[in-house]
């Protein structure tokens, strides 16, 4: 087991996480909690292999996974937003729809063959600086540097723009952002909407970047699960949601690598020679989702943790409240 590499490989594998999770932070900054992250990626993934097989053009198979995402997220911004339903049940049922989906039109992917990948290359001079070169600049995925960019830019937008304000004030205060003429429930479906286009980025990341060349029911194995509990680690803010995403894209790799026949120094590895060993690393991950989603599910855990105000709530103009 190489230190580097497994870090390396972390990064990269934690920008599926990256994407999915400021998706689902977006929605959430504006009081929608939607619990279809891993559908979307799913469609996502689907909609980029099939369409990359068919076409040969990645870029292509890039645009409709987020454009499919995003406009299948728009069934949950309805069900939530204009119907006032349960945002849990809701959310749910967008999971089991995108999974359904994505399986029946995913049908025989896997047989598809090779199919053309997005680029992945090394950046001159920050490839050079030592330790951090080999790990966030040497041969990584284009997707990889796009979610450098994300992280910053998203954080900028929530905490110094008009928008991002707007963002805020109908997540925490929806009613007054009505009376200061903000629409409440257009930007609901706005950013509802983003969440579903970064979760099919995410999906997409998956197939033509980080583990391509078959598609099936466990292609996002799990990962918007991750990224909803990730939300709710990083406190609602985006770059606490790149550190959790790296983090765990690192715990994930290493999990595989810990399996292999000896360890970091050469020795015999006890975990190789026990696969129940193995099936307990690979669940921790999870189990640390399962455990911050039931801390967070607590009122007084999440004002403190500072989670939108408005957050799963419905808003009707008129009526008084947050």
């Amino acid at each position: 087991m190489d230190p580097i590499i497994i870090l390396q490989a972390g990064v990269a594998s934690g920008t599926v996480l990256l994407f999915a999770t400021i998706g689902e932070l977006f929605a959430e900054r504006a009081g929608v909690l939607n619990l279809g992250v891993e559908g979307m990626m799913l469609i996502g993934a689907m909609s980029a292999f099939s369409i990359a097989s068919a076409t040969g053009n990645p870029w292509l198979g890039l645009l409709v996974a987020m454009l499919a995402a995003g406009l299948i997220s728009q069934i949950h911004a309805l069900i939530t937003i204009t119907l006032q339903a349960d945002q849990v049940v809701s959310g749910l049922s967008l999971t089991f729809l995108g999974t359904g989906i994505s399986l029946v039109l995913g049908e025989g992917l896997s047989k598809a063959g090779t199919i053309s990948l997005l680029p992945n290359f090394s950046i001159p001079l920050l490839a050079q600086i030592p330790l951090l070169g080999p790990i966030f600049f040497t041969n990584q995925s284009i997707l990889v540097y796009a979610g450098y960019l994300l992280t910053p830019l998203a954080w900028y937008y929530i905490n110094h723009t008009r928008p991002g304000a707007h963002l805020r004030a109908v997540g925490e205060h929806p009613a007054a952002a009505d009376s200061l003429g903000v629409n409440v429930q257009g930007l609901r479906y706005f950013y509802v909407f983003v969440g579903g286009v970064l979760a099919g980025l995410a999906g997409a990341t998956i197939s033509l970047a980080i583990s391509p060349g078959w598609f099936s029911e466990l292609t996002t194995a799990g990962q918007g699960w991750i990224a909803v509990g990730l939300v709710i680690f990083a406190q609602w803010d985006p770059l606490r949601a790149a550190f959790g995403s790296y983090t765990f894209g690192a715990l994930r790799r290493l999990i595989l690598d810990i399996q292999g026949p000896t360890t970091l120094l050469g020795l015999r590895n006890p975990f190789y020679y026990n696969p129940y060993w193995g099936f307990f690393l690979q669940m921790l991950p999870y189990a640390f989702t399962i455990i911050v989603l039931v801390i967070g599910s607590r009122e007084a855990v999440r004002k403190r943790l500072g989670a939108p105000a408005a957050l799963g709530t419905p808003y009707i103009r008129g009526e008084r409240g947050l």
